[in-house]
C-alpha cells in the first residue's frame, strides 16, 4: 500500500513537470495507452478474452470516463497549483463518496459521520481560502476532479460484486486510451514527440500500471478497513516530491487544512468500520 501511494505521488509530480512543455491531452493519452498495454501483457495470459467480459459494460465505460476526466482535470490543475495542495483537495473524495453512497447505494450514515464531513470541508476552505491566492480556476478544477473521482469510486463499489478486479483495471485503461485518442488530433499527435519526450510520457503509464497492481495486491492481502488509514500517507509523499522537484512547501494554513481533511477522512473511515462491526453483531 505504501509503495502504491508513493508511486501515485511520483506520477503526479512527473505529470506536473511535463505540463510545462506538453499539451495535457498528450500527457493523459500516453499515461493511459501504456497502462492499457501493460494491463494486457500482465492479465491476458491468465484470463484470455474473459478479461473483457463484464456483467455491466455500460457502467464500466462510465466508470472509465469518470477516471479519465479525473486525470485530465488534475493534470490541468498542476499548471496552477502545487502537488501537495492538489493531492489534499483530491482527498475530499472519501467524504463525497460517503454522501453519494447514502444517495445511490442506500447506505446508512451516522450523525457523527455528517459532522466529520462538515469538518473536512472546513479543511478545504483553509487550503483554497476563497479570498486567498489558491482560490481560482486551479482549485475549481481539482474539486471537479474530486467529484468525478467520487462517482468513479461509487461505481467501483457497485461493480466489484460482479466483475473481476483485473476486468475493472482493463476497462479504466481501455476507456481512457480510446477517449484520449479521440481528443488527441486536436492537440498534437504523439508521433511529433521526440524520443526522450515519448519515454517520459510513457513512463507515466508504467508508473500508473505498477501502482494499481500494488494496490490490488494490497487489497488482496488486507481488508479495506485496515488499509484506508494508510492512504493519507500520499499527502506526505506529495509534499516531499513537490519540495524536491519544484521547491514547493505548503504554508501554515494549507498544512492545517491538509491535517483537517486527513483527520476527517480517518474519522469517517473509523465510524464506517464501527457501523459495520455493529451490524455484524446484530
Amino acid at each position: 500500500m505504501m509503495g502504491a501511494l508513493a508511486l501515485f505521488a511520483l506520477l503526479d509530480t512527473l505529470s506536473k513537470g511535463l505540463t510545462a512543455s506538453h499539451p495535457v491531452p498528450v500527457i493523459v493519452w500516453g499515461r493511459y495507452a501504456v497502462h492499457f498495454l501493460i494491463t494486457l501483457l500482465v492479465f491476458m495470459p491468465r484470463h484470455g478474452l474473459g478479461l473483457f467480459r463484464s456483467h455491466r459494460p455500460g457502467l464500466q465505460v462510465l466508470r472509465g470516463l469518470m477516471l479519465v476526466m479525473t486525470t485530465a482535470l488534475v493534470v490541468l490543475s498542476f499548471r496552477q497549483l502545487p502537488v501537495a495542495e492538489v493531492t489534499a483537495l483530491i482527498f475530499v473524495t472519501p467524504l463525497l463518496v460517503t454522501v453519494l453512497a447514502v444517495k445511490f447505494l442506500g447506505e446508512r450514515m451516522l450523525p457523527l459521520q455528517w459532522l466529520a464531513i462538515g469538518v473536512g470541508f472546513c479543511g478545504v476552505l483553509l487550503i483554497v481560502r476563497p479570498s486567498g491566492a489558491l482560490m481560482g480556476s486551479g482549485a475549481l478544477l481539482v474539486l471537479a476532479a474530486a467529484s468525478c473521482y467520487s462517482v468513479y469510486q461509487v461505481l467501483t463499489r457497485k461493480l466489484s460484486a460482479g466483475d473481476h478486479s483485473a476486468t475493472q483495471l482493463l476497462y479504466t485503461a481501455l476507456v481512457g486510451t480510446v477517449a484520449m485518442s479521440i481528443v488527441l488530433p486536436w492537440h498534437g499527435l504523439p508521433v511529433s514527440l521526440g524520443l526522450l519526450d515519448a519515454l517520459q510520457i510513457g513512463s507515466l503509464g508504467l508508473i500508473a500500471a505498477v501502482s494499481h497492481l500494488l494496490l490490488i495486491m494490497a487489497f488482496r492481502a488486507a481488508p479495506a478497513t485496515t488499509l484506508s488509514p494508510f492512504s493519507y500517507a500520499q499527502l506526505a509523499w506529495a509534499t516531499l516530491f513537490g519540495w524536491i522537484a519544484f521547491g514547493d512547501l505548503p504554508d501554515g494554513a494549507s498544512s492545517a487544512g491538509m491535517g483537517i481533511i486527513a483527520a476527517s477522512g480517518l474519522g469517517v473511515a473509523y465510524l464506517e468500520r464501527r457501523k459495520r462491526e455493529e451490524s455484524v453483531r446484530e
